[in-house]
């Protein structure tokens, strides 16, 4: 099983994109009672082709397993890649064809 849901869906030219993330998203409170590092997502990008059409900074703020959606202007039939990056360096990519 994949680490992303990931749902892209266009109507008139524009693309809706809703995505959950298999996560825990430690924060630094949570994981210091854990005796565990923190650790959550702190960036994510998204690209068709070459193109980037999402790019933000993310936080300790985020519940596990979070969700997210954005809209851009596009067509279907292309792929959205998504990738984010989290607090310890892994960094995790999955993409999915626009319906």
């Amino acid at each position: 099983m994949g680490n992303m849901k990931i749902k892209a869906k266009e109507k008139n030219g524009v693309i809706g994109v809703k995505v959950m993330a298999k996560h825990d998203m430690l924060t630094y409170d949570q994981a210091k009672k854990k005796g565990k590092e923190a650790n959550f997502i702190t960036h994510i990008s998204a690209k068709v082709g070459d193109k980037v059409v999402y790019d933000v900074s993310t936080s300790q703020f985020w519940s596990k397993n979070p969700q997210w959606k954005f809209k851009f202007k596009g067509q279907k039939g292309g792929k959205i890649e998504i990738t984010w990056t989290d607090l310890s360096g892994k960094t995790v990519t999955e993409s999915k064809k626009i319906k």
